[in-house]
């Protein structure tokens, strides 16, 4: 196969991993920096240029759209996806887990655990939405952060209201979320590929922190899932539509709770701590489903 991987960084970690699962596997993978592609909006004639050049013959691509180019990047992405080019996970489906309010409104429906979450957009209703998510502690999310970034717990309801305040006047959209105290400050997260759980490591928080990101200084291990961890996994990247994903769960004393789905995960803490083939199970998944045309959603929406 001829495979196109969509990244801005040829270095990272993941993304020389699945160069390498690969090439290991007889493939061609060119990773294309997402900004540097420009497109031809032509009827019935979809065009991608890349370093003055068409991109033509690719089988498959591998979106790795960093979450601040989702708007650019997903858009290249249904152009290759218009052009008949099969995805590891469409670019629809990145757009609902990337949007956190969405995300967590489609895992509602399903009836999939979640934290009590609350949203408004007045800030004269920050008292009645503090008493919903059921006081403080409380934790106060950007929409639009990552890796931990826009995540502030706040232990009382006056340092939340502040909060929640400063963020309002700022001008940027927040949700509020109860704070699941019982994970002391670890949570899990699943790897999971083509329906399946393919690996799992917790992971916990630095020294003072509770927020358990590897980039915040977090360590990680290996765990066993149970089956109801497993199947809500499974279920939160079926709610997403995501073939290839990481969730993110917490341990809550009524089961799990989901914090998150990732529609472009690290590799690197996953398959340290667990000595698994993240990589190669991505590249597999691509050789089993990867047939032209065969997308679903065509680029639409």
């Amino acid at each position: 196969m001829k495979i196109a991987m969509l990244a801005r960084n040829a270095n990272l970690y993941s993304h020389k991993r699945l160069k390498e699962a690969a090439e290991e596997r007889g493939h061609e993978l060119h990773i294309i920096d997402t900004l540097r592609c420009y497109m031809n909006i032509a009827a019935r004639r979809p065009e991608i240029y890349y370093q003055g050049e068409k991109l033509t013959g690719f089988d498959a691509v591998i979106p790795r759209i960093g979450a601040s180019v989702t708007f650019y990047g997903t858009a290249v992405l249904r152009q290759f996806e218009m052009m008949g080019v099969y995805p590891l996970n469409e670019s629809v489906a990145i757009g609902r887990s990337r949007d956190k309010l969405r995300s967590m409104q489609l895992l509602a429906r399903d009836g999939i655990g979640l934290p009590v979450t609350t949203f408004a957009h007045d800030p004269k209703q920050t008292e009645e939405v503090l008493k919903l998510a059921g006081g403080a502690p409380l934790v106060i999310k950007l929409l639009e952060g990552t890796q931990g970034i826009g995540v502030v717990l706040a232990d009382t309801d006056r340092s939340a209201k502040s909060v929640i305040e400063a963020f309002r006047g700022a001008g940027v959209n927040i949700m509020v979320q109860e704070f699941i105290k019982e994970a002391g400050g670890t949570d899990i997260r699943a790897i999971v590929v083509g329906g399946k759980v393919v690996a799992a490591m917790k992971r916990t928080g630095a020294e003072g922190e509770f927020r358990s990101n590897l980039h915040r200084g977090g360590s990680a291990q290996v765990v066993k899932l149970t089956a109801e961890e497993r199947a809500t996994a499974i279920r939160a990247a079926k709610s997403m539509g995501l073939n290839a994903c990481g969730v993110d769960m917490l341990r809550a004393n009524h089961g799990p709770v989901i914090m998150e789905v990732n529609s472009s995960p690290g590799l690197e803490g996953v398959e340290k701590a667990t000595g698994l083939d993240i990589a190669g199970k991505m590249i597999e998944y691509l050789e089993k489903n990867a047939t032209p045309g065969k997308t679903r959603t065509k680029g639409k929406g």
